[in-house]
């Protein structure tokens, strides 16, 4: 199936996508603990990157806004995301801190232990305000920020900012990604708060059942829709992993997209896949059942196999999978490194 798109206005990005990038360090071998893992495979990750390339894989025009050490991890990240088809012009080095790693231990199906290295400082949260390209967050189709960008200054600013730049247009997401190892010491309150100053800012919100729960106080899936709505965003994405997906709109229109039947190997990027999706549908113009429907596809894909980014499927891929009658068992999960 082929779409047609709008031409770029302007040159506007289909896509930009603020915040985290690191190097992901998996281990090649399932049910291995970290302690007694040999070797490792390599490759680009960090929420925010990996929604970019699962949209380029998807034809999107898109760039990443964040920040590498100046050590060779960081020039790798680069180098990955030109290959993906990411433009990295806004992807800047930090002298003063190292690239951040993180470390996967995998016990599919739904046991995924992350341990992360951004210590004593993450560059990607060195994002300053004043110092970003805000004509070109204002003009593209699509603006995603996350809430790791809110944990830390200057990074908090920063993405306030863009976000207030956008002016209330249309597709502006926020994605709550919510990683309480980098909000150490902070309790929800802090939290909260902050969330709720980006979704005044945003018109899509997305995240899974926890992360709704830290942003509203609500656990039950349309209970937290309804408070993120309550917001102001005008489509609230609620990720239920094994239990599928449930997406409402302000006008009313409810979808929920049941769990699609795989073998799990690694769910961490299941979360980032459905994201790039999602907004391929929403540029698509498609209706919020097919929009869902596509991304829920594209999240299970990326749950079946090893890797984050490289694990992103291309468009041929989410069609045949959608299609293919062939399917049976497994299960499914939704995350994000």
């Amino acid at each position: 199936m082929q779409d047609v798109y709008d031409t770029h206005e302007h040159d506007a990005y289909d896509l930009i996508v603020m915040g985290r990038l690191g190097v992901d360090l998996y281990p090649l071998r399932a049910g291995v603990p970290l302690d007694r893992v040999e070797t490792f495979g390599r490759f680009l990750g960090g929420s925010a990157a990996n929604v970019a390339v699962a949209a380029a894989r998807l034809g999107r025009r898109t760039a990443l806004v964040s920040r590498t050490g100046a050590d060779p991890f960081g020039t790798y990240l680069r180098r990955e995301l030109r290959d993906f088809g990411v433009d990295a012009r806004w992807v800047t080095q930090v002298a003063e801190y190292a690239t951040p790693l993180t470390f996967c231990e995998i016990f599919p199906p739904d046991d995924f232990p992350l341990h992360f290295y951004r210590r004593p400082k993450a560059p990607d949260l060195e994002i300053r305000p004043g110092e970003q390209d805000l004509d070109a967050i204002a003009s593209a189709r699509i603006f995603w920020a996350t809430g790791t960008g809110l944990c830390a200054l200057p990074s908090r600013d920063a993405t306030l900012e863009a976000l207030t730049a956008r002016g209330g247009a249309r597709h502006t997401v926020f994605d709550l990604d919510w990683r309480p190892a980098f909000w150490e010491g902070s309790g929800t309150d802090l939290p909260r708060r902050l969330y709720a100053e980006a979704l005044r800012r945003a018109t899509v919100a997305v995240g899974n059942v926890e992360e709704c729960e830290i942003a509203t106080g609500e656990r039950e899936p349309h209970a937290a829709a309804r408070t993120l709505l309550g917001y102001g965003v005008e489509l609230a994405v609620v990720k239920q992993g094994p239990k599928g997906v449930l997406a409402v709109h302000r006008d009313g229109t409810t979808v929920e997209v049941p769990p699609l039947p795989v073998e799990v190997l690694n769910g961490l990027g299941a979360g980032d896949a459905f994201g790039g999706a999602l907004c391929h549908g929403l540029l698509a113009g498609w209706d919020l059942p097919r929009t869902v429907r596509w991304a829920n596809a594209a999240g299970a894909i990326v749950a079946s196999r090893l890797a984050c980014s490289s694990a992103m499927p291309y468009t041929e891929e989410i069609e045949r999978f959608l299609t293919d009658d062939s399917r049976t068992g497994g299960s499914r999960t939704d995350g994000g490194s």
